[in-house]
């Protein structure tokens, strides 16, 4: 069986480093971006399994991105699942998560035994 690819969307590269070891732990493929405009270079480039999506980012955020994803012409890809990581949740509703395509949303400081268990239980 194949590792399940994790695309991790983040520009701060402690969080970053820090969720790609935990994932890698669970033997997950980890490919990583530091804003949305890398993360829709990245799909062209192959399957992902499940975007781990910051909010905050520059040149694209996290809303705007997953927008982009859920209007892609590639149903493999426009539907893949996006879990929205903010330390800014409550600038947003459960509307705006909704609205913008993003099917979970996990706060910040991260809590990395419900990471884990969330990307299982979307890419299972």
């Amino acid at each position: 069986m194949s590792a399940k690819k994790v695309l991790i969307a983040e520009d701060s590269s402690v969080i970053q480093n820090l969720t790609k070891k935990i994932l890698e732990f669970q033997n997950f493929e980890i490919s990583s971006a530091k804003n949305g405009k890398d993360v829709l270079k990245l799909l062209e480039k192959g399957p992902i399994d499940i975007i781990l999506m910051d909010i905050n980012m520059p040149v694209m955020d996290g809303m705007a991105c997953a927008k982009e994803i859920r209007n892609l012409p590639d149903k493999s890809k426009s539907n893949i699942p996006i879990v929205a990581i903010t330390g800014n949740a409550k600038n947003y509703t459960d509307e705006d998560f909704k609205l913008a395509g993003i099917n979970e949303f996990l706060p910040k400081p991260l809590d990395f035994d419900k990471l884990v268990a969330t990307v299982k239980k979307w890419t299972s």
